[in-house]
């Protein structure tokens, strides 16, 4: 089959080639798929680059990729199915994650088939087009998983969507909306328009307003873009309003290559239990898995709550400008991969 490989860590126009290699194996829990689409999304560049280098020790290998195919999210059709698979059949559609935890690895999904457990998969929406399914799993499941499964949100909050132009702010827009909350959404000119469309109440470019000054008052402030500070949104938070950050790093440029945002996000970790504004864990709010995200997700698809905006679609062999692309920040939604 055709599929993406690298040998080793680096830019994307570097270390990207296209080759003829094997099939995968099917595992006995397995499902191959027919790789109809996949996308690009900063995690793969993370996984790509190797960078912040802390990540190669956790995940992915420490002088080269363990795993020489990218790609982490998928749509198409079930081909085959290990002996112990029970959820999956041939000729079924699906979508999902390649694998069924969060890493910043390499997943197979930049090829013409796939292996990816049964755990990582759900039934596609028969409306709902390969290009969008594949939009939505990572971004989807980064989404659910910093809300407690959409759980922190409530019906009737006032909830602000920093970065609500990007991968996993459009998604989390559309969350918010479905929890019944009102939805500010921050991000820049040209995606205004794109992030009304999605169901936002209310829309600010911050080229041009800053919204802490605005007198406005947030139960929530999702800070996926993560260029905001606690200090900097404790004004703009209700008395007992919340401040939620991913630790996006924009491609190396906001933090260090060596830890990258980590420390950050261990700070936080820290303060957390002596600090209102950030989150606590709550036991009634189990952290989601890569199953149950993905069965909310169709859930989301199916009943039109969730509809994925799609920017572009390029070829297998393009990849690499896929990724330069998703670099300049100027995508209005999700950038797809079409073997």
């Amino acid at each position: 089959m055709k599929a993406i490989v690298q040998d080793r860590y680096g830019p994307p126009e570097e270390v990207l080639e296209l080759r003829e290699i094997d099939e995968p194996q099917v595992g006995d829990d397995d499902v191959l798929v027919r790789v109809r689409a996949s996308c690009v999304h900063p995690d793969i560049w993370h996984a790509v680059t190797g960078r912040p280098y802390l990540l190669r020790l956790m995940f992915g290998g420490v002088l080269r990729p363990k795993d020489p195919v990218p790609g982490m999210d998928v749509a198409g059709v079930v081909e085959a199915v290990g002996k112990n698979v029970t959820r999956f059949a041939p000729g079924n559609e699906v979508f999902g994650a390649t694998r069924t935890e969060l890493a910043w690895r390499n997943g197979g999904a930049f090829a013409e088939h796939v292996s990816v457990p049964q755990d990582a998969l759900a039934s596609k929406p028969e409306h709902v087009s390969f290009e969008q399914a594949a939009s939505v799993p990572t971004s989807g499941f980064i989404a659910l998983l910093n809300t407690g499964g959409g759980r922190r949100i409530r019906p009737g909050q006032n909830v602000l969507i920093n970065g609500a132009g990007g991968g996993v702010g459009t998604i989390a827009v559309q969350i918010a909306k479905a929890r019944g909350a009102r939805v500010t959404g921050v991000d820049s000119t040209e995606k205004t328009e794109m992030v009304l469309s999605l169901g936002a109440d209310h829309v600010v470019d911050y080229t041009r307003e800053d919204f802490a000054q605005s007198g406005e008052r947030y139960d929530l402030i999702f800070d996926v873009a993560s260029n905001l500070s606690l200090r900097g949104c404790k004004r703009a938070l209700t008395a007992n309003g919340i401040y939620l950050v991913i630790g996006h790093d924009h491609f190396g440029d906001a933090q260090g290559r060596v830890l990258g945002s980590v420390p950050r996000m261990l700070g936080l970790m820290a303060i957390s239990l002596f600090v209102s504004h950030l989150p606590k864990r709550d036991p009634s709010i189990p952290n989601p898995n890569i199953k149950d995200s993905m069965v909310h997700l169709a859930e989301l698809l199916e009943t039109g709550k969730l509809t994925p905006p799609i920017d572009r679609t390029y070829p297998l062999e393009e990849v690499a400008e896929a990724m330069l692309y998703l670099q300049t920040g100027r995508a209005c939604g999700k950038i797809i991969i079409a073997p």
